[in-house]
């Protein structure tokens, strides 16, 4: 009697599953995981198979109705059962379609099945002509004998058919095909790995001697490795200083899984720490190269679907990626890593908003490994963690080597604006001072300002003009080398006014700065330096943040400018002085997590300086230089931070003690919107269980984005799963009008 399998079907807008026959030649090679072709309204549909059911398991004549499915995608699930458990968790805990979940799991490259490799014909060398034969064909036909002596040559006997007919060998493809007849060479096809890291060179690098301190926290992570597989260890937060060796760490301990047949999964935050990263781990593990897989959104379609190919064929047994990694087919996997575990881009800030952070955890539970979470200023929720003994902790307190901590100096930009009656200057006296000294010493430096652009808006000092988005509630950012204004929101741009629209004086003035004025100024003071500037303006074809970086590690440049793109994860031996030009940038904003992120970053890029033999130093420029994030940063004192911030966050009822979701409604129709909220709203307030904590409906801070106005409610509660349930349960009862969207962030980082 044939099986039914259950299939969810790609791209419906909510789940959508229906059953299947299977036809008798699949029998017994489709499983729950597996990719199929099925009819769906009488067209061709793809979908995944979420269950089996036996032939017992239901009705005969039932069965007798049901459509068969046309053929399998892939040959063989590309979805593992712990992988299907956390899909099911995260659609729960996330209130997200099973689909929308499945979505985010499998690149989309990757979803279109196995006929989506890349294809080249080769020419191989079938039968190898003997000497007598080999001088009659160059008698007969000298380019023929020139090709089978190319050939020859050749490692495996081939050639690509595109090379050997192109304009350096001009073999032509007569030649080719006057072989080929005679049984000498056969023209083939095969498919081709898309390397993202092709044409590059990783010489081995040995293991590191780990210092006392390393060799503690790598034999505690061996130990909860060991106990790996029989149950679920706790997972280890690594709080160790910035230059502490954390990634040696790291590399030990994958070494140690791969030397038992397991596999491991890297997380880093920034996409422009994954070629750092994949850099080390390539040298490392040079002799099983091809072992190592990258996944990110920065890959071309066709690498990260041989990348991704690459795992599900357990070819691959490292993976190192940004937050879409934790999903990767890893077989028996031994170890998740999860470096600057305290980042905010782990968070997904489209459905479904899961944090790669929080998934580790639970992929780690569910696969029973380990899980090693590393930062040098851990988010307050793993520390609370730690003190409520859900999480181990190891820590790491010195450099390697003894190096000494970056002196901090903080310069307070009130005093340096009485100097300067023009306005606040970009550079303070103290900062160009030591610049100069460290560059006349042939040290180099890194300029950090977390706003691109050259100035922060442009307004009219005359009427009070302010050049605005048409589409969202922000000012639009001025950039001189395009002499456009553009919405860093929506990406709205138009051509900078050299008039005020209002009132048509030219008084209009630019206010603030970013780094491409910085880069400007900088140039000017420093004339015979070579200065370069790392953001999403300057670093927009594949590869060049690589490149740049790699310049500025070979010393071809002696002051680095940019955003957080370069504040974390870098390591510059020769860097001896970072300026934090604006450290008050994100810190004055309506968000419980402001002064967290401040204290994070800029512990974190004070961890670039002094990583070499000479003692690295720090200038910090602020307006508010007693804010405790900046005073706490200045003496490295993560735990004095973290337990005042605790004792507010406890205070006043905010994460990590309560679980916080944002309920959004948006629309392009600002009445329909509010309209919405405030009937939803009703509905949340009329059962809400006790222990719920709801705010009034109101605008969201970020009012417009995108032409969609947006209304926002909050709620918090000690229990996610008591909290998810209410609102899925009025969320599911309630019809909205086809131009509202509705979303819930549990767990939300982005207030805005």
């Amino acid at each position: 009697m044939p099986k039914v399998a259950k299939v969810l079907i790609d791209g419906a807008t909510s789940d959508l599953q229906f059953d299947y026959l299977v036809p008798d030649d699949l029998n017994d090679r489709i499983l729950a995981g597996c990719r199929v072709r099925i009819p769906l309204r009488n067209r061709p549909a793809i979908g995944t198979v979420m269950a089996i059911v036996e032939p017992g398991d239901a009705d005969d004549t039932w069965r007798g109705k049901l459509k068969p499915i046309a053929g399998l995608v892939d040959q063989e699930p590309i979805l593992t059962p712990p992988l299907f458990r956390m899909a099911d968790w995260i659609a729960d805990y996330y209130l997200a379609s099973r689909e929308a979940v499945l979505r985010s799991m499998i690149p989309q490259a990757a979803r279109a099945g196995e006929g989506t490799e890349k294809i080249r014909k080769i020419v191989v060398l079938k039968t190898d002509p003997d000497s007598e034969a080999f001088d009659a064909l160059g008698k007969r036909a000298k380019r023929q004998a020139d090709l089978v002596t190319y050939l020859r040559e050749r490692p495996g006997q081939q050639g690509f058919l595109a090379d050997l007919t192109g304009s350096s060998l001009r073999f032509g493809r007569p030649t080719i095909t006057a072989l080929e007849k005679a049984g000498i060479v056969e023209v083939r096809d095969e498919t081709v790995a898309r390397d993202p890291f092709a044409g590059e060179e990783f010489l081995p690098s040995d293991s590191l001697t780990l210092n006392p301190e390393q060799e503690s926290a790598f034999h505690r992570i061996i130990e909860a490795i060991g106990t790996a597989g029989e149950q679920a260890p706790s997972p280890i937060l690594l709080r160790g200083v910035t230059g502490s060796g954390k990634t040696e760490i790291y590399l030990q301990a994958i070494q140690h899984v791969i030397d038992q047949g397991r596999g491991a999964i890297v997380l880093v935050p920034e996409i422009s720490l994954t070629p750092q990263t994949a850099d080390r781990f390539k040298q490392r593990f040079a002799a099983i190269q091809k072992q190592v897989a990258i996944l990110h959104s920065h890959l071309s379609q066709g690498e990260r679907h041989d990348e991704w190919r690459k795992v599900l064929r357990r070819e691959a047994r490292i993976v190192i990626g940004a937050r879409s990694a934790i999903f990767a087919p890893v077989d028996n996997l031994g170890l998740i890593v999860v470096d600057e575990e305290h980042e905010n881009s782990y968070k997904q800030e489209t459905v479904p908003r899961y944090h790669g952070r929080d998934l580790a955890v639970v992929r780690g539970h569910l696969e029973k490994c380990a899980v090693i979470l590393g930062s040098a200023t851990p988010s307050l929720e793993s520390w609370q963690n730690v003190d409520s003994g859900k999480y181990e902790l190891v820590e790491l307190n010195q450099r390697i080597d003894d190096r000494a901590m970056p002196l901090i100096r903080v310069i307070d930009m009130k005093l340096e604006s009485r100097k300067n009656p023009g306005g606040p200057a970009i550079l303070s006296s103290k900062l160009r001072m030591a610049m100069e000294e460290r560059l006349a010493d042939g040290e180099q430096v890194i300029l950090f300002l977390n706003r691109r652009g050259f100035a922060r808006s442009m307004l009219c000092p005359e009427c009070g003009f302010v050049a605005e988005c048409p589409h969202c509630d922000l000012a639009l950012t001025f950039h001189r080398e395009e002499d456009r204004l553009i919405c860093h929101l929506c990406g709205h741009g138009r051509v900078a006014p050299k008039r005020c629209p209002e009132c048509g004086t030219r008084a209009i003035t630019m206010a603030g700065y970013g780094t491409e004025k910085v880069e400007s100024v900088i140039r000017s003071v420093f004339d015979d330096a070579r200065v370069a500037r790392v953001d999403t303006d300057t670093m927009r074809r594949k590869g060049q943040l690589q490149e740049t970086l790699k310049a500025f590690k070979q010393r071809k440049v002696d002051i680095l400018i940019g955003t957080q793109m370069i504040a974390k994860g870098h390591h510059f031996p020769n860097v001896t002085l970072v300026g934090v030009l604006n450290a008050d940038i994100g810190l004055h904003v309506p968000d419980f997590r402001a002064s967290e992120r401040t204290f994070q970053l800029l512990t974190q890029v004070a961890g670039r300086a002094g990583r070499g033999e000479i003692a690295g130093e720090v200038v910090v420029q602020t307006f508010t230089p007693h804010a405790p994030a900046i005073q706490f940063a200045r003496h490295h004192d993560f735990i004095g931070f973290a337990t005042q911030e605790l004792e507010m966050r406890e205070q006043f009822r905010f994460p990590p003690f309560l679980h916080l979701a944002v309920v959004t409604v948006r629309s392009v129709h600002k009445e329909r919107a509010e309209f919405t909220l405030q009937t939803l709203h009703r509905r949340l307030k009329r059962k809400l269980p006790e222990g719920i904590q709801m705010t009034d409906p109101l605008p969201s801070p970020l009012v417009r984005s995108h032409d969609q106005w947006r209304f926002q409610v909050t709620m918090k509660s000690p229990s996610a799963r008591r909290l998810g349930r209410h609102l899925k349960e009025i969320i599911d009862g309630l019809t909205f009008p086809e131009d509202v969207l509705v979303t819930v962030d549990m767990d939300a980082y982005n207030l805005s």
